[in-house]
């Protein structure tokens, strides 16, 4: 287990030597691609000891992931916060309040599980919600420090480094999951999170606050309210994407270990790589997302991670053996990719740089509330009904998402065909 997080080490600074010498991208990026995934080393962590630990020190088994729903509603909330904070004091300063309370969700995590108090672990993953919420922010800063053709490219790279969370996560909780002793298990997990957080706060320093010119127009103007921000159908159609897209993520992903491991009888290792799996997939198609955009343009992009989400209603209704779970995960992440993706290329549309902070932070806020009321009902669905029944409430909401990805096709259709009037008419 060693050996795996030196050889991810080295493959995170072969990396990152790559985008600053071969591929020249800014500071910022190269900083962000370094920082973001260790930071991010919080939700799979989360995801994959959390429902465990909670069996073991909750109330009832159908709390079970009550502290995952926590952390998202941490997110939801801190959403709103982070947004005036990131006005007021500027990104880099913002984010740095983020990384003291991840690490404070971490020692009052580490200390829940050294004690068994499961209502002390909720208080410590609504912290560690929050700080995800600063960080998450950040992907809007790595679009405001590139040329605006360059942005698609550089959500890629900032969200392709997430595979490296996904493999670091999992094998951080378990390589250190024995350093503190505990009846219950997975104290020393969160020291190794919290490890992971201090070299990501350290580096992140090296960041530098993006600077965006707003016109003088755009100086002289209050900027439009919030309802007719929302109004527009490149905000409704961004929102609709990154909700749905990560709603139905973290319904399926929340309910999976506790399905495989406590119900099934699966192993916690092989509970372990479907989670890894689909972590990796979450993130690893980003190194072409970028260019099917350019390519194939937002709605082609958009149809696919549709159609993988039905995708994986079919396998997961197939069976419950591990190969079944694995599919259905990595049909899941990758579906994910394209619809969060696009959601983030498609909002920046529907403001100007002066409205940027709430349009992004309302954004936000209903993305992951959608998410946490998603991982709540997933643990309750699960014990009160069965596996089959999860993944059938995907249905309407897939459908739902065939809607809205044929509305932003008719949409981007509508130009080319005005275009090619205006051609036979001159001809």
């Amino acid at each position: 287990m060693f050996v795996t997080l030196s050889l991810i080490a080295i493959a995170m600074l072969v990396a990152l030597w790559v985008l600053a010498k071969v591929l020249h991208y800014p500071r910022n990026i190269c900083v962000l691609f370094f920082t973001s995934p260790l930071l991010a080393c919080i939700g799979p962590t989360v995801t994959f000891i959390g429902g465990l630990l909670a069996t073991k020190i909750a109330p009832s088994e159908k709390l079970a992931t009550l502290p995952l729903t926590l952390m998202i509603v941490g997110t939801a909330l801190g959403t709103i916060i982070v947004s005036q904070l990131n006005q007021r004091l500027g990104r880099k300063q913002a984010t740095n309040i983020g990384y003291g309370l991840a690490l404070i969700g971490c020692l009052l995590a580490m200390f829940s599980a050294v004690q068994g108090w499961f209502y002390l672990l909720l208080l410590a993953t609504l912290f560690m919600g929050f700080s995800i919420a600063f960080s998450l922010q950040l992907r809007f800063a790595a679009i405001e420090s590139v040329a605006s053709t360059q942005s698609a490219s550089a959500v890629s790279v900032l969200m392709l480094s997430g595979i490296f969370a996904a493999i670091l996560g999992p094998e951080m909780a378990l390589f250190s999951k024995d350093w503190i002793a505990s009846e219950h298990g997975y104290a020393g997990s969160f020291l190794g999170l919290a490890i992971l957080i201090s070299i990501s706060f350290a580096g992140f320093q090296l960041f530098s606050n993006p600077i965006v010119q707003d016109s003088q127009q755009q100086h002289s103007m209050a900027g439009r309210n919030l309802s007719q921000i929302i109004k527009q159908p490149s905000f409704i159609i961004a929102l609709g994407s990154g909700a749905i897209g990560y709603g139905l993520m973290s319904f399926v992903m929340t309910a999976t270990p506790l399905s495989m491991h406590d119900m099934m009888g699966h192993s916690l290792a092989d509970t372990k790589w479907v989670i890894q799996s689909h972590i990796a997939a979450m993130f690893l198609p980003s190194f072409f997302t970028g260019l099917l955009i350019k390519k194939f343009h937002t709605g082609t992009v958009m149809a696919t991670g549709t159609i993988m989400y039905a995708l994986v209603i079919i396998v997961a209704l197939s069976g419950q053996h591990v190969m079944h779970y694995w599919w259905a995960l990595v049909l899941l992440g990758v579906g994910w990719n394209f619809l969060f993706t696009i959601g983030t290329v498609i909002l920046p549309e529907s403001y100007q740089s002066h409205e940027r902070y709430k349009a992004q932070a309302l954004n936000d806020f209903v993305i992951f509330f959608t998410q946490a009321l998603a991982s709540l009902l997933a643990g309750w669905l699960l014990f009160t009904s069965s596996w089959d029944y999860v993944v059938l409430t995907m249905l309407p909401f897939v459908l739902l998402m065939s809607l809205i990805c044929a509305w932003h096709i008719k949409r981007r259709m509508q130009p080319l065909k005005t275009e090619r009037m205006g051609d036979q008419a001159r001809d």
